[in-house]
Parts: C-alpha cells; sequence; structure tokens
C-alpha cells in the first residue's frame, strides 16, 4: 500500500530515504557535467579516428549495459549496429559474470565497457578476447582497476567519475554513460559535443528542481505518476526510438527500485502485444469499493495503466504520431487509465535525459511511500 502523505512531506521522506536515493537522482546534471570534463581532460582528446566502426559491443555488469546499448542505437538512427552483450554465470554477482564476443567480431568493431568496479576477471578476459580478434577496446572504470590497466596498453581507457571534493555520487548510469557519449562523438557515430553535454545536464537540473520532494505531488510529475502506478501494473507504451529505450529503463527501475513489474513495449506493437492485459478478465478481483473487504487479506487486484512515453524523431523533425491515438482510444474503450510523459523541445539526447530523469525519481518515489527502498 502506498502511503500517500508521505509524498508531501519532505521530513518524512528524508527519513525514509536511508539509501540516499533522491539525493543520487537529483545530482544526474553535476554527474554529467563532471563526467564530460573529466572525458574531455582524458586521452579523448588525442583520439583521431579513421573512419567509423562496423559494429558497437557494449559490455558492462548489470543494467547500464542495456541502458547504453539502447540509448546508442537510437540517438545514431541504426547508422552502426550496437550489440549489449549479455553475461553468463552461476551467479549475479559482477566477480562471478564472463562475456564472450560473438564469432563474426573482428577489426572493424568498436567494444564499449563500462564498470564502477574495475575488477571483474570476466571484463578483464573479454580485453583479451577482443585483443585477439583486432577489436578496438575502450573502457570506463576507475582510474586504478584491473580493467583500466589491461585496457590502457592496448585502449582506450576513459576515467570513471571522481569527484571526492565536490560531493558528487559517483554510482548509476550518466557517470559511465557520459564518456562514452563523448567518445561516440568524437569517432562521429552521434553528435554529442561539450555544448549539447551542458544542456543534457541543465535539463536533469530542471527535472531535479520540477520533481524535487519539496514539490507538492500535484505539482510534480514524478510523485503524480508514483501515485498513480501505486495499486497499478505500468505498461510503459512508446512512439520513437528515444522514447523506447526510456520505456526499457524505466521497467527496469521500476523493478530493481520498488519491485513493481512493468511491461515495455513500442507502439503499434504495444496495442496487441498488451491487449489481452487491459480486458476485463485481467482487472477483475477484489472489489475496491466494497467497505467490508479486508484490506490486508483481500488487497485489491493491479488494475493496468498505460504510461505513454513520446519523443521527437532522432533527426529532430516532428513526425506524425499515429499510434497514440488509436493507444488512447484502445485504453478508454476498456476502461484503463492512460498517462502520459512527453519532453520539452530540444535535441533528442536532451529529451533521454528528461525521460530517464523523471523515471527515476518517479520509480524512487514508489519505493519510499511503498516502504520497499
Amino acid at each position: 500500500m502506498l502511503d500517500e502523505s508521505l509524498l508531501d512531506d519532505p521530513a518524512e521522506l528524508s527519513r525514509a530515504d536511508a539509501r540516499g536515493l533522491l539525493r543520487s537522482v537529483a545530482q544526474a546534471g553535476a554527474q554529467v557535467r563532471v563526467a564530460a570534463r573529466q572525458a574531455a581532460e582524458s586521452d579523448l582528446a588525442r583520439v583521431r579516428p579513421d573512419g567509423r566502426p562496423r559494429a558497437l559491443l557494449v559490455a558492462a555488469p548489470g543494467p547500464v549495459a542495456y541502458t547504453t546499448a539502447d540509448l546508442l542505437r537510437a540517438l545514431t538512427g541504426g547508422a552502426c549496429p550496437v550489440t549489449a552483450l549479455r553475461p553468463a554465470g552461476a551467479r549475479p554477482e559482477p566477480s562471478a559474470l564472463t562475456w564472450t564476443l560473438p564469432g563474426w567480431a573482428g577489426p572493424y568493431d568498436l567494444l564499449l565497457i563500462a564498470t564502477e568496479y574495475g575488477r571483474e576477471p570476466g571484463l578483464s578476459a573479454l580485453v583479451e578476447q577482443a585483443y585477439r580478434r583486432g577489436c578496438t577496446v575502450a573502457a570506463v572504470a576507475p582510474r586504478t582497476s584491473a580493467v583500466t590497466e589491461i585496457v590502457t596498453s592496448r585502449g582506450l581507457a576513459l576515467p570513471l567519475l571522481h569527484a571526492p571534493g565536490e560531493q558528487i555520487e559517483t554510482g548509476g548510469l550518466w557517470p559511465q554513460l557520459t564518456p562514452l557519449l563523448a567518445l561516440a562523438d568524437r569517432i562521429g557515430l552521434l553528435a554529442a559535443p561539450d555544448d549539447l553535454l551542458a544542456r543534457v545536464a541543465d535539463r536533469l537540473d530542471i527535472v531535479a528542481e520540477r520533481c524535487g520532494p519539496a514539490i507538492e505531488t500535484y505539482a510534480n510529475p514524478a510523485k503524480t505518476l508514483a501515485a498513480e502506478l501505486a495499486e497499478s501494473l505500468p505498461l510503459l507504451w512508446s512512439e520513437g526510438p528515444v522514447a523506447g529505450a526510456a520505456t526499457r529503463y524505466f521497467a527496469r527501475r521500476l523493478t530493481a527500485l520498488a519491485g513493481r513489474p512493468a511491461l515495455p513495449a513500442a507502439l503499434p506493437d504495444a496495442l496487441t502485444a498488451h491487449g489481452m492485459l487491459l480486458s476485463e478478465a485481467f482487472t477483475s478481483g477484489a472489489d475496491p469499493d466494497d467497505l467490508f473487504r479486508d484490506r490486508v487479506d483481500e488487497p485489491a487486484a493491479l488494475q493496468a495503466r498505460v504510461v505513454l512515453l513520446h519523443d521527437d524523431s532522432a533527426d529532430g523533425s516532428r513526425t506524425p504520431r499515429e499510434a497514440a491515438p488509436a493507444a488512447r482510444e484502445l485504453a478508454a474503450a476498456q476502461g484503463t487509465p492512460v498517462s502520459e510523459l512527453e519532453p520539452s523541445d530540444g535535441d533528442p539526447l536532451e529529451a533521454a535525459g528528461e525521460l530517464l530523469a523523471t523515471a527515476d525519481f518517479t520509480a524512487v518515489y514508489l519505493a519510499l511511500a511503498a516502504g520497499s527502498a
């Protein structure tokens, strides 16, 4: 059960947030600024690319690999195939994971590695595989780590965010993603120059202000969405490549932080893939209006709620949103509520930052108010 009163009590939110989740997501803009500055001061400045890679391969412990690959795929507009390497292993701990290059990987491909730890034997072994195949390797890892040491002699090592004097959290997506965006810009895969990364940081700051704990629920998009998802099964529908990457990230965050299952799908396929989840049979259960229902032994059934995420096309032009009206009509016909997230105008990378940041705040508020953080 969601304690909605907690959402409008900043002091109680602070007490409930023992892990500092709100502080961490609010620092995303600062993380981008410092990570971009440190990347510019690294060996990245000496990179002289000789053409584009044939394909990008992304390896990282946890979901960072999938989000990074999703965003690079969306932002490059399909100009370069991007593959997230799935790890194998008997346990989920980073030290127990192993990665294998696909059989086709070779001298024309670029392997990107991102790690907060830098001590994973599996990643060091992956670098050795890439070296034998002739792949170029770039890694974001701590300055003094086994991964950095092995990559330095055979590729490009980009420093993971290190800001002890600035009191900035070094974990999460943006410290690992930002140097890779700068590298992708350097080799001509996408446009992410310093001024654009600065605008992304500004957009993340705007979201932090708009979604901060001091802003009441009625004026706070993240708190509002968290309250709407409290007793719902989130169906995350996307229109546009950047929105597609954001829905998959949102689903992972809702599950990892709030313990809430969420199903992402792209329009128009979502209309058939999730159509049956909107039906009366799925939503039937204990009557939420029954005053005599035991709220403990007979909790209300989850009601499906569509969360529709939009973005502009990857080339920056406005495209007709043909599937969104049909999605709204289908949901209305089934009596399913719809929430919508649409970023402000700007570059696709700015849109991605706004959608990801709103997803982060929503997942944190839902976790804190539900007592699962």
